[in-house]
């Protein structure tokens, strides 16, 4: 009988042993190992997200603030460096052609056609002005390729977009300098003052154009003289913490914008940066005190470095509205160079001949987009070869 109860009490005690050690191995526990001390993480494990509640402290994601996109820098990572300008427009053709391919498609379908009478050339003529060109220019391209084909007598479609590619070149002007000055003179930084109405994209471009200059392998300095719109500040600080570029603003909500530009190129001289981009206030073309002020802005700038760009920068979609504001923004101001935004939303690429025919002046930037490097030097044969889809 205590045979029997021993040989029992030996059975429970393997069978106990055995379910512990079963459990053990399922678990991928290794023997003397225990669950208290778990195995560390390999390679593919990754920490879990904090709770939302949680939050992060002591971070400063760069380029946020209330109401705009994320930055695409991480924390405490540097902003990528961005691409160099030259080719910028040619990378970007694709976008530009999607918008202005129509108006092209047009022109070489009217050029080819077997019988080019009086009708069919106002058709062309027609089809310039709405592509706001202007009457003129128009009517001055019309003669000239009319004439070229004459001569030419070739009816191909490779004769007939050549015959079209050169006119447009020649209307746009392709030996107009439209390099931006952004060298230092001596001890003094080039600076650069963008002006325009409200809503063409002033304070955006200053960024994007701090962004080409850096990707240029300048250093810049941002001015912030749109006292008028908080936000102006905030964004263009934004702009700043993206491609490393030192802000000067007010703190003070409506203070002189020709003394905070002075404060900047001040900073600018004595960092001795390449460029200062200075930001102005959007004001309505008709608004005389505000225009006047452009002047002060200018002048107080002058007293210690020269003023080397007066950057317009027009809405390309306002079409003939925009000439009107370019005219009397090349009165109040001596202008050099005209920046095109939202070319991409717009099938009227005429507009680049008619603007520069107003001012006297080249178009020296387009924006193509919204993204930060979406801002590029305006090449005639570039735009031209995207209008005719080539």
């Amino acid at each position: 009988m205590e045979f029997l109860i021993l040989i029992i009490a030996l059975v429970v005690v393997l069978a106990v042993t055995g379910g512990f050690l079963l459990v053990r191995s399922r678990r991928g526990l290794p023997p003397g190992r225990t669950a208290e001390r778990p195995v560390s993480a390999g390679p593919a494990t990754r920490a879990a997200p904090p709770a939302a509640d949680e939050g992060i402290a002591g971070t400063d994601l760069p380029g946020l603030v209330p109401g705009s996109a994320a930055a695409p820098e991480a924390a405490g990572e540097e902003p990528s460096p961005p691409p160099p300008s030259a080719g910028r427009l040619v990378r970007l053709r694709g976008r530009l052609a999607r918008s202005q391919s129509a108006f092209g498609s047009v022109l070489l379908g009217l050029l080819s056609r077997d019988s080019l009478d009086d009708q069919t050339w106002e058709e062309i003529e027609d089809t310039l002005i709405t592509a706001d060109m202007g009457v003129t220019p128009a009517r001055e391209l019309v003669e000239e390729l009319r004439t070229e084909v004459k001569v030419a007598g070739g009816r191909g479609a490779a004769d007939v977009r050549s015959l079209l590619r050169a006119q447009l070149i020649k209307a746009i002007g392709p030996d107009q300098d439209r390099s931006l000055h952004t060298t230092r003179h001596g001890d003094r930084p080039a600076v650069l003052l963008v002006v325009g109405v409200n809503g063409t994209g002033k304070t955006t471009t200053c960024g994007k154009l701090a962004r080409v200059l850096v990707g240029d392998g300048r250093t810049v300095l941002l001015g912030a003289a749109d006292t008028f719109r908080a936000a102006a500040a905030d964004q263009l600080e934004t702009w700043g913490k993206r491609v490393g570029a030192r802000v000067v603003r007010s703190d003070r909500e409506g203070a002189d914008p020709a003394s905070v530009a002075f404060e900047a190129v001040k900073e600018g001289i004595e960092l001795g940066v390449d460029a200062v981009i200075v930001d102005t206030a959007g004001r309505l073309h008709t608004k005389t005190g505000l225009m006047d002020e452009l002047g002060k802005i200018r002048r107080v700038i002058s007293r210690q470095a020269g003023v080397d760009e007066v950057l317009l920068v027009l809405d390309a979609t306002t079409g003939q509205n925009g000439l009107r504001q370019a005219r009397v923004f090349g009165e109040a101001v001596n202008v050099t160079g005209i920046v095109l935004t939202k070319l991409d939303g717009t099938a009227k690429g005429g507009i680049v001949i008619a603007v520069q025919r107003e001012l006297g002046v080249p178009v020296k930037l387009v924006g193509l987009g919204e993204g930060p490097d979406d801002l590029a030097p305006f090449e005639p044969e570039a735009f031209v070869d995207a209008i005719l889809g080539g």
